[in-house]
């Protein structure tokens, strides 16, 4: 899902300079950092045994957190580029 965001990140450097490309910009680095703690979580919860299932629900939650941002970026995207 990081290299996701940073396709999109790209992306985005096509279309035209403006306010709307710094905050599409920041949203995905933002993104970024959010699938990168969910991993972070989901390994941990895998190594910790039984106390894991807590970690696991906030990866999960923090998951989805990062595809609901990467979805708004994408609309935001997709209104922006002319």
């Amino acid at each position: 899902m990081i290299g996701v965001c940073l396709t999109a990140l790209y992306i985005s450097l096509l279309g035209p300079a403006g306010t709307s490309r710094v905050m599409v910009d920041k949203l995905l680095a933002v993104d970024a950092l959010v699938f990168l703690v969910s991993a972070t979580l989901s390994l941990v919860s895998m190594r910790s045994g039984r106390k894991g299932r807590r970690f696991e629900a906030r990866a999960e939650a923090i998951f989805l957190a990062g595809l609901g941002i990467l979805a708004l970026v994408a609309m935001v995207l997709a209104f922006a580029v002319d």
